[in-house]
């Protein structure tokens, strides 16, 4: 299935330009749209919008930050390597290893929400068989080439792109009352003020709205990742951050905004069935549950498929600065990182294992202590461009092809609405996974991977300072 592994070949440019422009689309759809908005709806009410608009604009910001220094430098570990030269090689290997470990707990994450769907249509194989069974077949999708990652993602992107774009279309229709055959007697533009108006728990559940929604944005940052493969990486990742506005803006706020439009915010059925299911059933569409299982199983597998594609990116990236095991720089002569894909994958079946086995124990420890990765990474990517921006504009102006707008205050304000949503969450303590939970886990996990960076470098920095000694007594001997 997959060729030998070979130092040399390295990553090769096997995505096309269409592969890139739904990776960037996909990218920012994940199944939280789908399944964890119905939480954010009960708690904020119609007010949830602001707090996906607060979000969506920190994202917008983030990935133009991002967009500046990848236009100018892609590179396949993206914000990492980054890090790597604007704040040292500490923050290049934390934030990588950090990243890393989100990505493998998702595919835990995911892999158990794709087997329960399958599990729930063909009962007969048992739920850890399907979960098993998915991450083998997108970890040999992965192995074969990028090439044909990118063409599965084209694919499952696609399948969320049309569907909320058909949702959206359908939900309009029936808000204005011109849907033929719909039942559209709780639809309507006064669900946004009719039940206790638009705040119906106070402006303090927007905030709490963010906690809910916040993490439901990871993955706006693939295509940057993706970009180091594509034939013009440049220009991809150029489109790709001027189009996260409108991306965020119809696939999340427009969505949102349906929802709510199509049902009061505290009908029942939003929590029992998921906004967008009780949405859909609420205008009397035949097999609307059916409809959105799929749809959700589809952006359950693009997560899978990115998120393995991602680790094992950003391992490869960390192994070629030597961060990492040299072996997972390697790659496969169809320019594959063969190790780095199959160290991801392993870890990825530890964590579904912990979640059969151990659920309200290890893996609620893994999924807690690395809750509040996105944020960490965000931040990195602020003080990063803060630092990269001054060294672009000395050395090389022309690469500056993606600007972040109002240089420096908005990258400061951005930095500060990261700090205090962090700070916010502190303040959230119900729960097993409360908010205050997440950060300290996260940060616990955190500082344990910037101290083994810190060890690490100075280890290197002797071993260093010994080849020096070394060499110079050598030459000493072959003078005398």
């Amino acid at each position: 299935m997959t060729a030998p592994m070979t130092d040399g070949s390295g990553l090769q440019a096997g995505l096309k330009n269409r592969h890139l422009s739904m990776i960037a689309i996909g990218g920012v759809i994940g199944a939280g749209l789908f399944v964890g908005s119905s939480t954010g709806i009960a708690t904020a009410g119609p007010g949830i919008l602001l707090s996906y608009a607060l979000v969506g604009t920190l994202v917008v910001l983030v990935m133009r930050m991002l967009g500046e220094m990848s236009a100018a430098n892609p590179t396949s570990g993206s914000f990492s390597a980054h890090a790597d030269r604007a704040l040292g090689r500490w923050a290049g290997f934390s934030i990588g290893w950090l990243y890393w470990f989100f990505w493998v707990v998702v595919l835990a994450v995911e892999a158990t929400a794709g087997a329960k769907i399958l599990e729930g249509w063909i009962p007969a194989v048992p739920q850890w068989g399907w979960a098993l069974l998915v991450m083998v077949v997108l970890t040999a999708t992965n192995l074969v080439s990028v090439g044909s990652y990118g063409e599965f993602e084209f694919w499952f992107a696609g399948i969320k792109v049309v569907a909320i774009g058909a949702f959206i279309v359908v939900g309009a229709l029936a808000i204005f009352g011109v849907l033929p055959g719909a039942h559209t007697d709780k639809a309507g533009l006064g669900n946004l003020t009719d039940h206790g108006g638009f705040l119906p728990n106070g402006p303090g559940a927007i905030l709490t709205g963010v906690l809910l929604v916040v993490f439901s944005f990871m993955g706006s940052e693939i295509a940057t990742l993706a970009a180091g493969e594509s034939e013009d990486p440049q220009r991809a990742v150029t489109k790709s951050t001027n189009s996260v506005i409108w991306r965020i803006g119809v696939f999340y706020l427009g969505s949102i905004f349906i929802v709510v439009c199509l049902l009061p915010w505290n009908d029942p059925s939003i929590k029992e069935q998921g906004s967008y299911v009780a949405a859909l059933d609420s205008l009397g569409i035949a097999h609307a549950g059916e409809i959105m299982n799929f749809i959700v199983l589809t952006s359950v597998l693009s997560c899978l498929n990115s998120g393995l594609y991602t680790a094992s990116r950003m391992a490869f990236s960390l192994g070629g600065r030597g961060d990492a095991p040299k072996a997972f720089a390697k790659t496969t002569s169809r320019g594959v990182p063969m190790a780095a894909i199959l160290a991801s994958v392993v870890f990825g079946f530890v964590a579904v294992f912990f979640n059969y086995a151990f659920p309200d124990t290890v893996f609620l420890f893994l999924v807690n202590s690395s809750g509040a990765v996105a944020l960490f990474v965000w931040l990195v990517i602020c003080a990063s461009q803060l630092r990269l921006r001054r060294i672009i504009e000395r050395e090389s102006p022309e690469k500056l092809v993606v600007r972040m707008w109002l240089y420096p205050y908005l990258t400061w304000a951005t930095i500060a609405l990261i700090v205090f949503v962090l700070g916010y969450m502190l303040t959230d303590t119900e729960g097993e996974s409360s908010g205050r939970t997440t950060v300290l886990l996260s940060l616990l996990v955190a500082l344990a991977v910037v101290a083994v960076s810190v060890i690490k470098e100075r280890v290197r920095g002797g071993k260093a300072v010994t080849t020096a000694v070394s060499d110079t007594d050598t030459d000493k001997v072959s003078v005398n």
